[in-house]
């Protein structure tokens, strides 16, 4: 629960021009669509994804850890990762499956992004339902195992020889056309005035510098005054 007090006194440390864009941005944010890294080798590759994510208003993004940990280049990302929410799966067990079943246990179609088979074309694809999309690990894929567990499958069409996009590039054109057509919908995508208020406490949180020692100050300054 957020204490409000402490809130508005950490605000005394953001300008009004920060204030005021955190929560411009928070009303474009969506949760109605997430994004699944599964075993993204390339840091750049995987940092230009969340940087994508946080450009369209996708707040979260999975990282699924089984042969490879999910790192983030700060030189790619350009600060996006603060402002994003990521989950990690990388315990010994099913990385996969146990991050598809959280997915599914909140609501998610589990949408498989793959151009090697019977996928549904971009331009035809339902933006109504809660859709968390998986994008594979370079070259390879997604693997067989997310196959297996897809409720459904995405591609780009294509027109040239090569078959497939660099998965920074195929997840930027996916989430640019669908967020739009989103936006455009009669979908409720927005976040909810709860979820609205969690992240600007978290985003003034990371704003200020020091903030552990000016919370500390402001806690010992309230025992003070009792």
């Amino acid at each position: 629960m957020i204490d409000q007090k402490l809130l508005n006194y950490l605000e005394g440390f953001l300008t009004d021009n920060r204030k005021s864009l955190f929560k411009k941005v928070l009303e474009k944010r969506t949760r109605h669509f997430a994004v699944v890294l599964e075993d993204i080798f390339q840091p750049h590759n995987a940092s230009a994804v969340i940087r994508t994510a946080d450009i369209f208003g996708v707040q979260d993004v999975h990282a699924i850890e089984n042969k490879y940990t999910n790192k983030v280049s700060r030189h790619v990302a350009k600060g996006s990762q603060k402002w994003i929410t990521s989950k990690r799966y990388k315990s010994d067990g099913n990385n996969t499956k146990i991050c598809l079943d959280n997915l599914k246990e909140n609501g998610y179609q589990i949408i498989a992004t793959s151009p090697h088979n019977e996928s549904c074309l971009l331009h035809d694809f339902d933006v109504t339902k809660k859709s968390a999309f998986v994008f594979g690990v370079e070259a390879e894929g997604v693997s067989e195992f997310v196959k297996e567990q897809a409720d459904g499958f995405l591609k780009i069409p294509m027109v040239g020889f090569t078959e497939s996009l660099n998965i920074s590039v195929a997840a930027a054109i996916i989430l640019q056309d669908l967020t739009t057509k989103l936006r455009d919908s009669d979908v409720n995508w927005q976040l909810s005035p709860e979820e609205k208020d969690n992240l600007y406490y978290e985003w003034v949180k990371k704003t200020i510098k020091n903030v552990d020692e000016i919370e500390k100050h402001y806690h010992q300054k309230i025992e003070q005054e009792i």
